[in-house]
Order: structure tokens, then sequence, then C-alpha cells
């Protein structure tokens, strides 16, 4: 394997430094958050829409920030409210009274980064036109469709203890996001750091675009060719549907479980241990690769009972628990 691998290898090799480079400039505006920095790379190289859940105050926002000034890539960021429309985001029709005609006017969504602040403040149509974007990488306008920029990539946001003013998102749109990020608080060292970089009236001066699009699709071709082993692909399948029917591994977990992760969460679970694989600097996929990036691609694809509810199990909680009883190859 690691004759036929090394022409991968030496390639994957190539483009470390452009990684390392990206973290290193990024580091310049967000202390700690490697593992929120690594999930967006993730979802960049996999080419996978990325959902940040968090409490306000956690960079959420700023680390989004930070890599799209990082790359040479169009950004654009939306912030959802209850009054926003499909047209602030995808664009409109717009009619000119001097030759009586309609020309096109496109939105912030014709961008390679798109920041969705807060996505769960807007309305059911504004989550209808934003889930044929990520999902056909294309937007209808009027009786036409536009193609979207590649690389084009989502990365949304939530606060899950505020609910006053917020919407439920349609479960079809959160499988839509290949991962899902619970960001954490940083712990006391980080929060010194934080202080010092912060604490200023200043503004943190720009940070400088490290990597061009062409980089950026030359990575997820090798991504693409990263190898799987048998036993792993064996082992992210008996992942997924121990999330539909645990009752061989996890039997007291069945009556939690209303509905598991779909063939998209077993594709998305390949995908991004591929990409994870690629920014460790490796050819193949590990076990261990796979054991860590699964709780982020499977925690919103696992609806709960309401027995699960009652006893305040949660799918985080049921990931975690079948990850333990799933044997490891």
């Amino acid at each position: 394997m690691q004759t036929d691998l090394q022409p991968l290898q030496d390639s994957i090799a190539t483009h470390q430094p452009r990684l390392e480079a990206l973290r290193a400039e990024m580091a310049r505006n967000i202390v700690g958050q490697q593992t929120l920095i690594e999930r967006l790379l993730v979802g960049l190289l996999a080419n996978g829409h990325v959902l940040l859940e968090g409490v306000p105050g956690l960079a959420k926002t700023a680390t989004v920030n930070a890599l799209a000034q990082s790359l040479h890539l169009k950004f654009a960021r939306v912030q959802f409210t209850p009054d926003l429309l499909p047209g602030d985001l995808v664009g409109n029709l717009v009619f000119n009274p001097r030759d009586n005609t309609y020309h096109t006017r496109k939105g912030p969504i014709f961008a390679n980064l798109v920041l969705a602040d807060e996505i769960n403040r807007a309305p059911a149509k504004v989550q209808s036109a934003l889930l044929e974007a990520m999902q056909e990488r294309q937007v209808t306008i009027g009786e036409e469709s536009f193609a979207l920029p590649a690389p084009f990539l989502v990365l949304a946001t939530m606060n899950p203890i505020e609910q006053e003013g917020t919407y439920s998102l349609p479960e079809a749109q959160v499988d839509r996001f290949m991962l899902k990020v619970v960001v954490t608080y940083p712990n006391e060292t980080e929060e010194r750091q934080i202080m010092a970089l912060m604490a200023r009236t200043a503004a943190r001066p720009p940070l400088n675009a490290v990597i061009h699009p062409k980089d950026i699709l030359a990575m997820r071709a090798l991504v693409d060719e990263v190898f799987v082993d048998e036993q792993v692909s064996d082992y992210i399948v008996r992942l997924v549907f121990a999330t539909r029917d645990p009752s061989k591994v996890a039997p007291k977990m069945k009556p939690m479980i209303r509905f598991g992760g779909s063939p998209r969460a077993s594709i998305n679970l390949s995908l991004a241990a591929k990409a994870l694989a690629f920014l460790h600097g490796r050819p193949h996929v590990t076990p261990m690769d796979v054991k860590s990036i699964a709780p982020d691609v499977l925690r919103h694809r696992i609806l709960t009972t309401f027995e699960a509810d009652a006893d305040g199990v949660t799918a985080e909680q049921i990931v975690a628990h079948l990850l333990e009883q799933v044997p490891v190859p």
C-alpha cells in the first residue's frame, strides 16, 4: 500500500505548506479554536457546508471572517432576520421603465464563501431559496437559473440558547450541512491570550490572502484520491446503520432514535474523513479519522424520540454512545 500511495503522498505534501500558511495567517486574529478551524478546512476541502452552533462571543463569525480574508475568494456575509426576503439573498428582477425590460440583480449568494449569520432567524421562503443554492449550487431568479461560482461554500451560525424570533430549520436543509460543529468555551490560557490580543480599541489589521481558488480545487481533487480501505468503509457503514437500528450494538438506544442517518451521512462521513486525512498529510484514511469526525457528521442527522426528550438524552449523547459500542477495525 505504501508503494502504491507514494505518488499521492508526495502530491499531498506539496500542499501542506499552503495549509500551514493559512493556519498561521488565521492565528493572527484567532486564538485557540483549533478544532473549529480544522472543521472549516475539512468543509472547504470536502466541498461541504458547515453549520456552527455556539453561544455568542465564541468567535464563530470572527473565525469565518479570518478564513475568508486568508483566501483569494469572494466573501459575503448575510445577517438573517425575520424580515429577510428570498430576493435579499439570491437577487431579483429589476424593472427598467426606460426600455420597458427587466434585468437581473444578483444577490450576495453569488460568492465563493457565504456566511449565513444566525441562519435560524429567517423564515421558510428564505430557507427554501438557500436550500436550492446549497444542494444544486445554483439559484433561480424569475424563470432563469444561474450557476454559483466554484468553489461555493455556505458557513452558517446558530445560537442555541436564544429561541425568541427564531425558526426551526427544515430537516432537509440541516441534512445538507456536511458538518455541524459545536463551538465551546476556550480554556483559561486561551482566554488570557484572547484578552491580550483583542482588549484594545484599535481595529485588527486585515489578514493576507495566501491560497488561490485553483489551489483549493487542486486539493479537492487529491482529497478524492485519498485511499479508504474496505475495513474502514465497513466501519463507516456500521456506524451509520447503528444510528438507524442500534439494537445489535446498543439496544438501550433503540427507543431513543426516531430517525437515523441517511446514505448522505455515509457519503459525508467518508468524504470528511478523507479531507481530515489530507489535512494531516496522509494519503489514506484511518479508523481514528472516522471516529474523530463522526460526531460532527452525525449529531444533526439523528432525530430523537419523545422518550429520549423526556429522559434528557440528546443526539450528541447517542452518537457518543454508538461510537463507544461499534467495534473499531
